[in-house]
């Protein structure tokens, strides 16, 4: 499902319009809180691995866009 981003990011020189976000597995969680130090570092791999992009995309976004990314 493509989520339109507010406020587009740039990272590594590519920007970042809309994220793309598949329908989330158990495997996805559970790969996404293996090794992570917090709560909210496995949030944002679980997320960066179901839009498809780095982790620093999802590090970057606006707390609004942030915020749709969550909802989805």
């Amino acid at each position: 499902m493509p989520i339109t981003l507010d406020y587009p990011v740039t990272v590594s020189g590519q920007e970042y319009k809309t994220l793309n976000m598949r329908r989330p597995k158990v495997r996805d969680q559970k790969a996404a809180e293996k090794g992570a130090a917090s709560d909210a570092d496995a949030e944002t791999m679980l997320f960066a691995n179901l839009c498809e992009v780095p982790p620093e995309v999802i590090d970057e976004l606006d707390m609004l866009d942030y915020a749709k990314v969550q909802k989805e």
